[in-house]
């Protein structure tokens, strides 16, 4: 029960780095001993110490014989900062209390195993599912190499993401808004369609205090994005990504805004979806908030490189027989061939419900 316990408190102190370590893990680390804390810390910014040496560098008292309660395996390499497993033998740590074990091949078991090998006592599995879940973005990316991909989307109880005449502030109320913005300090960028840029000019920066701007992307294959846009007259402020399949006579102004151009294999006309995320990837952008529009999200979703689906639904009823929906593109010809989420949770945000849900993988053909 007391390992329960010191994990969950290590659980939250780990999701303060929310937003401010990737690539990295986000890590928390409790040590007790005699039944009390005696020091705790977290991974705080990619390239700092991480949760296990803030730890013990807070302690407040010798924590010789100890038991240190930690969210992610810890790292037993040299990369931006020493090995984990150094801090915790230097400290003659007795116990070692573990949620997720690392996938990253680095790591992956290693540093539990030099441990046990210096005879420190070794516990796995404590919140296992929690931690996982803490770092699914990280998980995901340190095996694939390729970004961690949100659907999100915001709908009327009738299937409607704006009115027949266009109309869509606001769908959903102020508690699920804020919700969207922890999402976008939380994720590593936003992809947008060059037709929701068209059509609504948006911002899409992080409007919660303190939180991070997420790298805006807009899927434009032939670079139709105005220079006189939101994104392009801030973009020398907040990093933003033109994808695209060649270059043409905009190209030189939107670069000379600050705008970067990413130039993308073609697949259909359009930008291939899976070639950007090994290019996302590349770069280190971990995580992307797919937002609009409906034929970017049919897409992604066909090309299967969605992982989570996030769908606001506000208890309104609007109508309209050409009143947009969330997904466009062609869509699925059968029920059988749709794609069903798993591990669906339901949270209610004020007078609005949030549906989230993993994608395993596309319908077999």
């Amino acid at each position: 029960m007391q390992d329960t316990q010191w994990m969950a408190r290590a659980l939250s102190l780990a999701k303060r780095g929310m937003g401010r370590v990737s690539p990295n893990p986000m890590v928390g680390c409790v040590i007790v001993k005699d039944g009390r804390v005696i020091g705790e810390g977290w991974h705080q910014k990619c390239g700092s110490l991480h949760a296990e040496r803030n730890a013990l560098a807070a302690c407040t008292q010798d924590p010789a014989g100890a038991t240190l309660y930690v969210t992610l395996e810890p790292c037993c390499h040299w990369g931006r900062t020493p090995p984990c497993t150094d801090a915790i033998l230097e400290h003659k740590i007795a116990r070692v209390v573990v949620g997720s074990m690392d996938p990253n091949p680095l790591v992956a078991g290693k540093g539990v195993q030099i441990l046990r090998d210096r005879g420190v006592e070794v516990e796995t599995g404590v919140l296992q599912e929690e931690c996982d879940r803490c770092n699914e973005v990280f998980f995901h990316y340190i095996q694939t190499k390729t970004p961690f991909v949100v659907f999100k989307y915001a709908m009327t109880l009738d299937g409607k993401i704006a009115a027949y005449t266009g109309h869509s502030r606001w769908v959903t109320g102020e508690t699920a808004r804020a919700h969207v913005h922890e999402t976008r300090n939380w994720l590593s960028a936003i992809l947008v369609g060059v037709g929701t840029v068209l059509a609504d000019d948006p911002l899409l920066t992080c409007r919660m205090e303190g939180g991070r701007n997420p790298v805006r992307i807009v899927c434009d294959s032939r670079l139709r994005t105005p220079v006189s846009s939101q994104l392009i007259r801030t973009a020398k402020e907040v990093p933003t990504l033109l994808a695209a399949v060649e270059k043409n006579e905009n190209a030189g102004a939107l670069e000379a805004a600050g705008a970067e151009i990413v130039l993308c294999k073609e697949k259909e006309g359009r930008v291939d979806l899976a070639d950007l995320m090994v290019r996302l990837g590349a770069r280190g952008i971990d995580s992307v908030l797919v937002e609009g529009g409906g034929e970017l999200a049919f897409s992604a979703l066909e090309a299967g490189v969605v992982q989570k689906v996030q769908a606001y639904i506000a208890p309104k009823l609007v109508g309209g027989k050409t009143a947009k929906t969330p997904l466009g593109g062609a869509g699925f010809p059968t029920m059988d061939r749709a794609v069903r989420l798993r591990d669906v949770a339901v949270t209610r945000l004020g007078e609005d419900i949030l549906m989230e849900g993993y994608v395993p993988c596309l319908p077999e053909s």
